[in-house]
């Protein structure tokens, strides 16, 4: 399968994914979930959703047991909104690169580094 398709069809599943987790699904756990990417193999059988959700990393248990809950519900919609043959397996993964980046906005924010006329004055 061209690299191409499967860059494609992983798009197309997560603005899906998306517009789904927004609009159609009535679970309370999945309020503020983000779909963050979307992985497909080559054979466009399996597909690694990456998830985030507003809140802490408290919310990540609740957010998974909703998401495999929904999985069959998932599916259903995509393969009524998509123009495959089979739609992929869904595995839900959290993604932790918003915690990430909020530890590196941290960091950043603490370094104490003097303004540049102080600098140049010294020398």
């Amino acid at each position: 399968m061209s690299k191409i398709r499967q860059q494609r069809t992983a798009e197309q599943i997560r603005m899906l994914l998306s517009e789904l987790s927004q609009r159609g699904v009535q679970d309370p756990r999945l309020l503020g979930m983000t779909v963050t990417r979307v992985t497909i193999d080559r054979e466009l059988q399996h597909a690694d959703v990456y998830v985030n959700a507003l809140g802490d990393e408290s919310r990540r248990k609740e957010v998974m047991a909703a998401l495999q809950k929904a999985t069959g519900f998932f599916r259903h919609e995509l393969a009524q909104r998509m123009q495959v043959r089979t739609i992929p397996q869904l595995h839900f993964r959290w993604d932790p690169t918003l915690a990430h980046a909020e530890t590196v906005h941290q960091i950043l924010d603490s370094l104490e580094i003097p303004p540049a006329a102080a600098a140049d004055e010294e020398e």
